[in-house]
């Protein structure tokens, strides 16, 4: 699995490269790969996403310069922004009895691999039965640290993925409900620990996780 470092990338951009890689890896003309960004400030909306789950007006988005997508990944809204490390597979799932329990699974399999990363800071993160994520236990009780969201083609050839928050500015999750989650928070792995993280290591304890969870080598 090619993993590649792509920095700071307009949304948009990051899901039209999305795209053209899962065609190419869909007709076998590339190998797996793992995309890691970070993107400016945006709200998706996914397939089962609701409008008025957005809180802020278009005009307060519009000042704090929010861009708003509707995209084709399960889920519902969720924010994405600088401090925080979003990872896109563009991997080829391996089909079994039915590509929806593959799915399910791949995406236990995402958890995993946050669960595992986190923990190399010392941070027990968790799942919680009927929620998709990885939460952790706060004094404010439990909130999520990291959300996902995937897309699977007709070739079973993933797309989009998870969002972990690093050095997220928090805030801008006031902007929204969360997944349309009214009564659970959001944290970050920063406001975990008191202190910034670098993105860099993380990103590369990510994907090194990412190959030892899915066996692919890196």
């Amino acid at each position: 699995c090619d993993v590649y470092h792509l920095g700071l990338l307009p949304y948009q951009a990051a899901w039209a490269l999305q795209n053209r890689l899962a065609d190419q890896r869909g007709r076998d003309e590339i190998p797996d790969r793992l995309l890691l960004v970070s993107h400016p400030h945006t709200y998706t909306l996914g397939s089962s996403g609701h409008e008025e789950n957005l809180i802020w007006s278009p005009g307060e988005r519009a000042r704090r310069g929010v861009e708003v997508v509707r995209v084709d990944r399960g889920g519902d809204v969720t924010y994405h922004g600088p401090g925080q490390l979003v990872a896109y597979p563009i991997i080829r799932l391996n089909r079994s009895d039915s590509l929806r329990a593959d799915v399910v699974g791949y995406i236990r399999q995402l958890e995993t691999v946050v669960i595992h990363a986190l923990a190399d800071y010392g941070i027990v993160g968790k799942t919680i039965t009927g929620l998709t994520g990885v939460w952790v236990d706060t004094p404010r009780g439990e909130e999520k640290i990291c959300a996902i969201g995937v897309k699977v083609t007709t070739r079973a050839v993933t797309k989009h993925g998870f969002a972990l928050n690093l050095n997220t500015d928090l805030d801008y999750f006031s902007g929204i409900i969360p997944c349309g989650i009214a009564d659970k928070g959001v944290t970050s792995l920063a406001a975990r620990l008191g202190t910034p993280v670098d993105e860099t290591d993380a990103a590369r304890r990510v994907a090194a996780h990412f190959g030892a969870v899915m066996d692919l080598t890196i």
